[in-house]
């Protein structure tokens, strides 16, 4: 029976991960070009996809935007900003949204610019099915149901790792068991898309995983094409980008010799300075015949570059900079450069430059989270900074953009499996990676540069990891791989494939791509590439400048020390209205951090202070056994005795029958206050009092 509401509301159904995925079409959103709501478990995500009617003028790029919304309703929790209500995205949202645009973008017509927004809405989340797969399939369902043109559909699954099985779209107790964590999107036939994150996983073990990841999205590309074949709408047309292909043509036949000059160089600055002066020379030579060649040039030498760079690399097997296809460019590391922070590294490949310093914390200092997944806190923090002057460009610096996010948790990610846990290294801990050259794959730099800081900063981290990037351009048929792309390569080639990891395995991939997709070949051969790249850059340059962390922590940086005490013990070191704990910060001058589950962090300038701290606290935690003789000091006397305090916070009374081997007839004849005395644990009484005796105490030798 047709529902008189919404007459063209349809309900498609498959399973992804053993657990049902439902997609819903034609009930909500429907001023949208395309909205689908996907749920999986009880994570549902409506999502929609819309464009503008006319192109944008004066732009020469798709003006795609992916948002990954949050409601932290969809968790059953009120937002904890001033204004209850969300602001601005997490750093999740965010890689969240580049993770569906990377898929998306390499399939939209190359020559079209009206406005793509994709908008994917988490309305409730269930933590045993995260919510990126079901947004990005939500993504591929609405433009392919949608009258944008777009030569999808894709789809994309998350691939765990546990003892050698892979599994599909892990639970959330899985994601903790796990030894990878990918995500792969793909279209029926290629792979569009790689993210992941390793412990040291090896690449073979890698690419089996992203074979089978990718037969997967084969089953839902088939389901989704199922779906647009039922519902879908016919794409509309859209006015393609002008060119001037009489102009190109013409500077082909008669200027490519002078451009092939400009562009052989492996000095950017100096490429720059000749480009410069070709584009004003081919102007004035030009405008009489082509009056708009001012206007069109930016466009035509695009193209025109692009044909140089990749007739070079598919013809000849040149690069730009004279380097061999697998060649690194010159190498160079400096640890330790900067005297005050806790630790500093420089890592230099080419004219791509990086410098990290890291920076060590107490536990109380860790990144606090409101978003709507089930980490509430970040012990280890990446920042990413990508000043102007690093292009030679002149202009404001802003706060990060996605872009800088994304690098900074790239590079966090590779580094994050080789870090000390928290119980045997008590620290926060924050890299910034700040790119002062960029020529190519400055998010690998700062992998490179920051395995140095952490060494440099006495982090034990169980092995350095190097990462590097590998290019690709095709024709056809015909492909080729290469090592260490550098920008003009990045710009005109089809692929950066990004991977970092150590000698035992990757630990890190990113991977960005132009085209339509990369055959099983292609990515093995990106694999091995990086593979020889990565340990050519541990061994020939990181590893002679610091072979280990150093054994030392800068003695700039906080003494930690972490002790495990009673959770039921808790009030006891903090004290009434916190008397006690802030008593124990007075005197030794350290910071203490309590956590619920009873571990106590005690950080201090100075290991004396930290020693004292946790004497003190030790202590007042300690449980006297009955025999037990402690040196205690007297604190007030009453006519039956005298209460010692035989452990900081803790006293108990020793009777005055117990003061001597004989009578006394006076406290005051034997103790007064402020008296240091032995006394004996006799254990408690029947009122809970302890109690002690000074006459059966032995002073230990």
């Amino acid at each position: 029976m047709t529902n008189r509401v919404f007459p063209n509301h349809r309900v498609f159904t498959t399973t992804l991960g053993g657990r049902a995925l439902t997609f819903e079409v034609g009930k909500l959103a429907e001023l949208a070009n395309g909205a689908v709501l996907v749920s999986h478990g009880h994570t549902v995500v409506l999502v929609t996809a819309t464009a503008a009617q006319k192109p944008r003028d004066g732009i020469d790029y798709l003006p795609l935007s992916v948002d990954f919304e949050e409601r932290l309703y969809s968790v059953g929790r009120i937002p904890g900003s001033f204004l209850r209500r969300e602001g601005r995205p997490s750093e999740k949202a965010v890689l969240a949204s580049r993770l569906i645009d990377r898929p998306l973008r390499p399939l939209f017509p190359s020559d079209m610019r009206n406005d793509v927004a994709i908008a994917a809405t988490v309305l409730s989340l269930d933590p045993d099915n995260a919510p990126e797969i079901p947004a990005m399939l939500g993504a591929s369902a609405a433009l392919a149901v949608s009258d944008i043109p777009w030569r999808g559909p894709i789809a994309g699954v998350a691939i765990g790792l546990i003892d050698g099985a892979f599994i599909v779209n892990p639970s959330a107790r899985e994601r903790e068991r796990s030894a990878l964590s990918l995500t792969v999107a793909a279209t029926a036939e290629k792979v569009v898309m790689i993210e992941a994150g390793a412990e040291q996983v090896p690449e073979e073990t890698i690419f089996r995983a992203i074979c089978f990841a990718h037969a997967e999205c084969k089953k839902l590309c088939a389901f989704i094409a199922d779906i647009a074949s039922q519902v879908g709408k016919s794409k509309f047309a859209y006015a393609a980008l002008p060119f001037n292909t009489a102009l190109y043509d013409t500077l082909k036949a008669e200027r490519l010799d002078s451009l092939r000059v400009c562009l052989d160089t492996d000095d950017k600055n100096i490429r720059e300075g000749r480009l410069a002066a070709w584009r004003d020379e081919v102007t004035s030579a030009y405008e009489s015949a082509f009056p708009s060649v001012a206007a069109d040039l930016p466009d035509v030498l695009y193209k025109l570059e692009k044909f140089v760079v990749r007739r070079w690399l598919l013809d000849e097997q040149k690069r730009v900079d004279g380097r061999g296809l697998y060649d690194v460019r010159p190498l160079a590391a400096e640890a330790g450069l900067l005297p005050r922070v806790h630790g500093s590294g420089l890592f230099t490949r080419g004219q791509t430059q990086v410098l990290t310093s890291c920076t060590l914390g107490t536990i109380a200092e860790n990144q606090k989270l409101d978003n709507i997944f089930d980490e509430e806190t970040k012990r280890y923090m990446h920042h990413y900074n990508f000043p102007s002057y690093s292009v030679g460009e002149a202009r404001p610096s802003r706060s990060p953009g996605r872009r800088e996010i994304g690098h900074g948790a790239l590079a966090e990610r590779a580094l994050e499996p080789v870090l000390p846990s928290e119980q045997d290294f008590p620290y926060s801990i924050r890299l910034v990676s700040e790119v002062l050259s960029s020529n190519g794959s400055t998010s690998q730099g700062s992998v490179c540069g920051s395995t140095l800081a952490l060494m440099d900063a006495g982090v034990p981290i169980k092995a350095p990891v190097a990462g590097i990037s590998c290019g690709l351009v095709t024709e056809g048929d015909r492909w080729l791989t290469f090592a260490d792309i550098q920008g003009l390569e990045d710009f005109y080639g089809d692929m950066d494939f990004k991977v970092a990891g150590t000698d035992a395995g990757v630990t890190a991939i990113q991977m960005d791509i132009k085209i339509d997709g990369l055959t099983p070949e292609i990515i093995q051969s990106a694999l091995d590439i990086t593979n020889k790249a990565r340990a050519h850059i541990l061994h020939s340059c990181m590893l002679p400048c610091i072979p280990a962390p150093r054994e030392n922590l800068s003695p700039y940086a906080p003494k930690m020390l972490c002790i495990q005490i009673d959770p039921d013990k808790i009030r006891d070191v903090i004290g009434k209205g916190g008397s006690v704990i802030q008593k124990i910060v007075a005197d030794t001058g350290a910071k203490i951090d309590i956590q619920d589950d009873g571990r106590v962090f005690i950080a201090s300038v100075n290991q004396e202070g930290g020693e004292k701290a946790r004497s003190i606290i030790e202590a007042i935690i300690f449980e006297p056994k009955v025999g037990d003789v402690f040196l205690g000091k007297v604190t007030r006397v009453i006519p039956i005795g005298a209460f010692v305090e035989y452990a900081p916070g803790k006293e108990g009374l020793v009777h005055i029958s117990k003061l001597e081997n004989y009578r006394v007839a006076r406290v005051e004849d034997v103790l007064n206050v402020g008296d240091q005395t032995y006394v004996k644990y006799l254990g408690v009484d029947e009122k809970g009092r302890h109690n002690l005796s000074r006459r059966d105490a032995v002073p230990p030798r």
